[in-house]
């Protein structure tokens, strides 16, 4: 028996367009995750400073 070269019965997979649904779902990943890196970075520069103010303030004691 001799094997059949012509796979026409099979197509390749077509990628599947974007919805309006995943382009609004992506849209708001991307907003929810830039809020949350600014807020991260927010909280570590108030942290440190709040450190650095606790320090200086044991260092010098104001009585």
């Amino acid at each position: 028996m001799a094997k059949n070269a012509d796979l026409s019965g099979f197509t390749t997979a077509q990628t599947k367009s974007e919805t309006a649904m995943d382009k609004t779902a992506r849209a708001v990943k991307e907003i929810k995750d830039a809020d949350a890196k600014q807020r991260e970075d927010k909280i570590t520069r108030l942290r440190k400073a709040r450190h650095e103010s606790e320090a200086e303030a044991k260092a010098n004691p104001a009585s």
